[in-house]
């Protein structure tokens, strides 16, 4: 299997069987990706050596807008996307083999999960993996230790309260917090202090 191969079966969120080939690939991918995170992780790196560690891991040019406090862990890498301003504090964890994207001016403070896979439910099936992608929103500011769950879309402009474990889509100007996490309020422009 080749790596784009494995992203467009992510992408059309089909389901990896144990012991497969795509589920193969997938640990090689995790090992190719705690080979850089361990690199990254290990001492102090410039802003521009962090940018250029990231840019392999994902694979993709990486902004110079971007900014990063490491440690940060992920089992993938190669299917994260990151946009211009974003910045993601320390402690981070992206599970993200079903895609990340992370809009411009998003903030993701400490210990943040994105875990875009879930197991089958029946026990014969559990150790199959479900992916779906998690889509942060421009300007959205993700709360530390707050967790996103696959296939959860976070609006523009949405804040997710530290702690929070969410499961279904944020939408655009909302608060969210809890766990489960349930809208809190919208704000305006107007109304941000």
């Amino acid at each position: 299997m080749q790596l784009q191969e494995f992203l467009d079966q992510m992408d059309r969120q089909e389901s990896v069987t144990a012991g497969t080939e795509a589920h193969q690939y997938m640990t090689k991918l995790a090992h190719d990706a705690m080979q850089i995170t361990a690199i990254l992780n290990q001492s102090y790196h410039t802003p521009e050596q962090i940018r250029a560690l990231m840019s392999q891991l994902t694979g993709r040019p990486i902004p110079d807008s971007f900014s990063m406090f490491p440690p940060f862990y992920t089992d993938c890498g190669k299917n994260t996307i990151i946009g211009e301003g974003v910045f993601i504090n320390s402690g981070c964890r992206f599970q993200d083999q079903g895609g990340v994207t992370i809009g411009d001016g998003a903030l993701l403070g400490h210990n943040v999960v994105l875990a875009t896979l879930n197991h089958g439910k029946a026990p014969s099936r559990r150790h199959d993996l479900f992916p779906a992608p998690i889509h942060i929103g421009k300007n959205a500011w993700i709360g530390s230790n707050a967790t996103i769950t696959a296939g959860v879309t976070i609006g523009e402009n949405a804040i997710v309260a530290a702690g929070a474990v969410v499961t279904h889509d944020v939408p655009d100007n909302a608060i969210v917090g809890g766990v489960p996490a349930k809208i809190i309020k919208f704000v305006s422009e107007d109304d941000w202090d």
